[in-house]
């Protein structure tokens, strides 16, 4: 991607060229300089936010049921006090919402690669479950009984790894980090948890999913287990970290507290991944797999509607995905978990999971026993890179 002197100067509001030009930056020690820039330049950033907002309210929120092809379910709602304490005692404080995270980490140097996934399952009630899933990756061992052309074959395959547009890093390993850590998660919620509701933590359809991360086998397996999760279950709750849509986060800003839109359904989002340049993971399905996942974004997108929440003034809005039937049980859901981390305004179930699958899966735990291998081996710094021995 190409981008012109023009395109910069409009987002950052100075030409690329005094950017560039470096006796024009400040030294390291104008403090002062640097708060009240940053304070000057928050400060004018909220007051153009707050001005959008009547607009917003008066105008954008009333088009969202009215406008061509939008859900039944489409429009502004506002969940009470009451509603909440209802979900809190006869779902979540009772173990009937299981959230699920998980977490991954990788150790790379020349004589072996290790991916080490893990994926916890959580209640209220105290009931958890953890799954474990670790890869060796080793280069090319096989031999030919010529040293010299089995020490080339190594050489040119690790120079093959080193190639982000040659093979590993953008297709196996992002397969090996992503995609089979993002299946397991969407697999464990279907397949290992019992509770009513099931709580996951991005998109119900992300990217890796739709894409297969480049492996077929894995989009085959996903579609699967999409289609039972989403349309056998159906008490779904998604909420993603931070995401991408800057267009909706506008809309959620204008929210008042304990106030929740519905927006859309997931089909265009869904379609919209399939037919990027870049499905596939760095090049297009075959025909058949092609039609294969678009009749899966028409199979499925219509079921789940998207839409954003806001439970404190404090806190920031937040997307939520949900099966149509029960989107609206799905966002008091969200907004009752959310309520219990007033500053977050995010569900503390998917923080739980996520803080039990670090701390039994995480780099300290993963990075000792490493170590200890290499110790024993008796090469305890040799193949570490600098990253790996900084204090």
């Amino acid at each position: 991607m190409v981008v012109d002197d023009e395109s910069f100067a409009a987002a950052y509001g100075e030409e690329l060229s005094a950017t560039l030009n470096i006796d024009a930056w400040q030294t390291g020690g104008d403090l002062e300089g640097l708060y009240e820039r940053i304070e000057a330049e928050v400060t004018s950033g909220i007051a153009f936010e707050q001005a959008q907002r009547p607009t917003i309210r008066r105008e954008l929120f009333p088009r969202l049921r009215t406008r061509p092809n939008a859900p039944a379910a489409a429009g502004c709602y506002r969940a009470t006090l009451d509603d909440l304490r209802r979900v809190h005692r006869s779902l979540l404080f009772n173990g009937a919402v299981e959230a699920c995270d998980g977490t991954r980490v990788e150790h790379d140097t020349l004589p072996v690669t290790i991916t080490q996934i893990g994926v916890c399952l959580v209640s209220y009630q105290g009931d958890q479950g953890s799954w474990a899933q670790r890869l060796y990756r080793r280069d090319l061992r096989a031999s030919t009984g010529n040293a010299l052309d089995d020490l080339m074959a190594l050489l040119d395959n690790r120079g093959q790894r080193g190639n982000t547009d040659n093979d590993e890093r953008g297709k196996l390993s992002e397969l090996a980090r992503r995609g089979i850590m993002t299946y397991a998660e969407r697999a464990i919620l279907t397949k290992k948890s019992t509770a009513i509701w099931k709580m996951g933590h991005g998109d119900p359809t992300p990217y890796d999913l739709l894409t297969g991360s480049g492996s077929m086998q894995l989009l085959e397996k996903s579609m699967e287990i999409l289609r039972e999760l989403i349309l056998q279950h159906r008490k779904i709750l998604f909420v993603p970290s931070a995401p991408r849509a800057r267009e909706w986060m506008t809309l959620g800003q204008a929210l008042d507290p304990l106030e929740y839109l519905i927006i859309d359904s997931h089909t265009q989002k869904m379609l919209h991944v399939v037919e990027s340049k870049d499905g596939g993971r760095g090049g297009h399905y075959s025909k058949e797999y092609a039609r294969k996942v678009r009749d899966f974004c028409y199979e499925v997108g219509p079921h789940i509607l998207f839409g954003i929440y806001r439970t404190s003034s404090a806190a920031p809005p937040q997307l939520f995905f949900a099966h149509a039937d029960f989107v609206h049980e799905a966002a008091l859901i969200a907004m009752a978990d959310s309520v219990l981390q007033e500053h977050r305004g995010f569900p503390m179930l998917i923080d739980l999971a996520d803080t039990i699958c670090r701390t039994t899966f995480g780099n300290d735990i993963f990075n000792n026993v490493v170590q200890m291998a290499y110790a024993h081996a008796g090469e305890p710094f040799r193949f570490l890179n600098e990253r790996m021995t900084r204090a």
